[in-house]
């Protein structure tokens, strides 16, 4: 067998994506990821899918807010390529309060407009409220929306990159765990483990998060719906078929045990209370993931020119609304070889190998 030009560990999204891209671009690429390619124990598949850049910008690092514009724009033109189709939906985001929390509303607003320049926040009355989204029934007087964010069905995505990189020819080893003594043979090894390099960055840290799939038929969403609160921004993002997503927790922690009663609670009190409808619906999942963060919440590229390894790592929980932008940045790092000194665009993923320890930039996978 040929040797890869690139062998890539750990296949959630930020691997398959990048497996799959620089496969399209002529590099022979293995893959190699513990789990099986269905991607359940991925943070992926229990994501949200949301690539919602303005809605994130009260609480996100501005680079990370510019990135996720450049990966909202990137998704249309990678999805069309893919050999199966995958739900997306761009019709934006409808934020929600009750009249007690008008104060978070007028404390985004304020933060939006000097955070995000390019957002286009708009106001919405009740009427109009009432036309773009009638499954609301009138409950709430006024919204703010933003136009043009976008979602994607996040475990029907994980399939279909399976099935474009079996068409573009990457070597994939599902089910294979890839040790420090046994690394694959390629002419650069790129770790995208996420969580699974914990034990070697010592800055990484997990943070949890939780979510509940309900099947609601009766309930017809055509926006993201993000309810507005002092202690947290519950979201309801509407799938395919009835499906709805439900999600907000975000815990300092890396356990991965099941929901907390507490937990299930909040985010089903808080969904029903914007839609009573939901009282009906029928509870198909409840989901927890730790996602890989660094101290400044930032994505992150640690890389070793002389063994030739590049980690990329730090994604928290805008694995959907960083990942293109962080492949477009990875591919021609990757085709030069290293050859040149590496310049980027995003001044997070422009680590140089002397500015880590060499415990950090050359990992044992």
């Amino acid at each position: 067998m040929t040797q890869p030009d690139i062998a890539i560990v750990g296949g959630g999204l930020l691997g398959r994506l990048l497996a799959w891209r620089a496969s399209t671009a002529g590099l022979r690429v293995a893959l190699y990821d513990a789990a099986t390619q269905a991607g359940e124990d991925s943070a992926a598949w229990a994501a949200a899918g949301m690539i919602t850049p303005s809605a994130e910008a009260v609480d996100a690092d501005p680079e990370i807010v510019a990135m996720g514009r450049r990966s909202l724009s990137l998704w249309p033109r990678w999805l069309a390529e893919l050999p199966e189709s995958v739900f997306y939906r761009d019709d934006g985001t409808l934020l929600l309060w009750h009249r007690e929390d008008a104060g978070e509303a007028r404390r985004f607003e304020k933060l939006l407009a000097t955070r995000d320049a390019q957002a286009q926040l708009v106001h919405v009355d009740a009427a109009r409220l009432s036309e773009m989204e009638p499954a609301l029934d009138s409950r709430f007087e006024q919204s703010l929306y933003l136009p043009g964010e976008a979602q994607i069905d996040n475990r029907a995505l994980l399939r279909a990159l399976v099935l474009a990189l079996e068409e573009v020819g990457v070597q994939c080893h599902w089910q294979t765990f890839v040790s420090a003594g046994a690394l694959p043979a390629a002419g650069i090894i790129v770790d995208c483990r996420g969580m699974g390099a914990r034990h070697d960055l010592s800055q990484l840290r997990g943070v949890r998060g939780e979510i509940v799939r309900l099947d609601a038929p009766d309930v017809e969403l055509r926006h993201m719906l993000r309810l507005m609160h002092p202690r947290f921004s519950v979201y309801v993002v509407p799938r395919a078929e009835g499906k709805l997503v439900v999600g907000a927790t975000s815990v300092e922690s890396d356990d991965r045990s099941p929901m907390s009663v507490r937990g299930a609670l909040e985010l089903l009190t808080s969904a029903y209370s914007i839609l009573p409808a939901l009282g009906e619906a029928r509870i198909l999942e409840f989901a927890t993931q730790v996602r890989p963060t660094f101290p400044d919440n930032r994505p992150a590229f640690f890389y070793h020119l002389g063994r030739r390894v590049l980690r990329i790592n730090g994604l928290y929980r805008h694995g959907f609304l960083l990942s293109p932008a962080i492949v477009e940045e990875a591919l021609p790092l990757l085709s030069r070889q290293w050859e040149e000194p590496y310049t980027g665009r995003w001044s997070c993923l422009r680590m140089r190998t002397h500015e880590v320890a060499e415990e950090q930039a050359c990992p044992s996978l």
